[in-house]
């Protein structure tokens, strides 16, 4: 008997980590939406698909939580989009709600599964999913580093002109704007970054990747999905197969890097248990001054949660 891995929201980030999930061929996937035929639409497509592309899993569409349960993972990616000229606070209201309610719905059926929230504003919605399952920080974390190093990885590779297979890269705070890009730690091919190109250059690349998701958002009129959905696979990936890779996630500090009570973009271990370690980069001093800004910006968003 396959394993289950259960993905909340049937929208184009949902749909797209669903795909790269069956494909990887290890466990079943559920798409929940509250959408009618959204989800069952969406699930015989991908089954379809595997036709073509030689994968097994049975991906369900539901708009009910019962196939849901026994989940070993749940991956939450409902809630609204954010449109041109709506800032991530706009969506904190609204999305509480949402968030709220498909918590309380996913951890009644899969009591011992693992929450990934991709759901924005990222950071608060974490928050969110933490108070309503009161499970601990190893299990309520969110993606949202693994995208933001994606894109400055993209930047530095053409900026570069190098493989993107050689850029390790590494992108920590909050999510967006806030995001704090470790230049220090930032190699290609194992060559640190600023011994490759200018200031100016990667001041640019920064500035870029910080704003990564509102750049796609004017090109598209909406938020980004491929690259969102293969990094919550990635991460599903990296709990469900053991893999216990280091990865930037969205993770509760609680005193790391000075900041105490916040979700926050860190690097972590990813097992089968969750976050089974949360590391400490050493960082500049200017470095860590981005990060307390972006801790502080972040606070301000949490703010206005209502619990």
């Amino acid at each position: 008997m396959r394993r289950k891995v259960t993905v909340v929201g049937a929208g184009n980030v949902g749909a797209t980590c669903a795909q790269a999930l069956a494909a990887r061929d290890y466990a079943d996937v559920v798409l929940v939406d509250i959408k009618e035929g959204l989800p069952q639409g969406k699930a015989l497509d991908i089954n379809q698909m595997g036709a073509v592309l030689g994968y097994e899993p049975r991906v369900t569409g539901s708009n009910s939580y019962d196939e849901t349960a026994g989940s070993d993972v749940v991956v939450i990616t409902a809630g609204l989009p954010r449109s041109p000229g709506m800032s991530r606070d706009d969506l904190v209201t609204t999305n509480e709600k949402i968030v709220t309610d498909v918590t309380e719905k996913a951890i009644a059926q899969s009591p011992e599964a693992i929450l990934i929230v991709v759901s924005n504003p990222l950071d608060a919605m974490c928050h969110v999913a933490k108070n309503v399952s009161a499970w601990p920080r190893e299990r309520v974390f969110g993606m949202a580093g693994i995208l933001d190093t994606a894109r400055f990885s993209t930047f530095i590779a053409r900026e570069t002109q190098a493989s993107i297979k050689d850029v390790t890269a590494m992108v920590l705070g909050g999510h967006g704007d806030q995001m704090v890009p470790v230049v220090s730690a930032t190699t290609v091919g194992g060559i640190p970054l600023r011994a490759l190109v200018g200031e100016g250059e990667i001041d640019a690349m920064v500035q870029r990747t910080a704003k990564g998701g509102g750049e796609i958002v004017e090109l598209l009129g909406t938020s980004a999905w491929y690259a969102p959905g293969a990094a919550a696979a990635q991460m599903v990936d990296s709990i469900m197969l053991d893999e216990k890779r280091i990865l930037p996630c969205t993770a509760y500090l609680a005193g790391e890097y000075g900041i105490d009570g916040l979700y926050m973009g860190v690097p972590v271990k990813l097992g089968a248990g969750g976050i089974e370690d949360l590391l400490e980069l050493e960082l500049s001093e200017d470095e860590q001054t981005m990060l307390n800004e972006s801790a502080d910006a972040v606070r301000e968003v949490v703010g206005v949660l209502s619990s």
